[in-house]
């Protein structure tokens, strides 16, 4: 069993029959990098795959020139979720505390600034190294709690959500 979301349309779940028969009723050739024409139906699509996140399990894709993303949750997923245990990668985030002890070199958000998973935030000095410290998830920043400068302890809170 999966469960496919295509853009803004309410998911729908398959089961492995059902996905073996849509497989087979498709004729798939690559036509340059990234790009299909895709026969279905009697009909040719051409589709595009933009870029594929592996955390969030999204494709990002173009068919017949019209943007979309298509998000997949496979039988571990669903079995997570029922069990009430939120798997995706774009959690909101609320506080984000200190890795460990160090120097704030540089912010590279400001108040009001949303960020995503990934988005690199301030860069913290530690035993002599530069980290780059990147979000785990996404938010709007309310409030940076500590200035340019300025030495952290480890767990210290820098940054809180809206």
């Amino acid at each position: 069993m999966i469960r496919v979301q295509i853009g803004k349309d309410a998911p729908k779940e398959f089961n492995d029959t059902e996905i073996s028969n849509f497989k087979d009723e498709l004729d798939i050739h690559s036509i340059g990098n990234n790009i299909y024409s895709v026969l279905y139906e009697n009909r040719s699509h051409e589709i595009s795959i933009a870029r594929i996140d592996r955390d969030t399990k999204t494709i990002y894709l173009t068919v017949d020139g019209i943007g979309t993303e298509v998000k997949c949750a496979d039988k571990m997923d669903l079995l997570l979720e029922k069990m009430g245990i939120d798997t995706s990668a774009a959690q909101k985030m609320s506080i984000l505390k200190a890795p460990m002890p160090g120097l704030v070199i540089e912010w590279l958000v400001k108040e009001g600034d949303y960020v995503q998973a990934g988005d690199k935030l301030l860069i913290l000095e530690a035993m002599k190294m530069e980290n780059i410290i990147k979000s785990s998830g996404e938010g709007t920043i309310k409030k940076l709690n500590v200035s340019k400068g300025v030495a952290v302890e480890k767990n210290q809170v820098l940054i809180e959500f809206a």
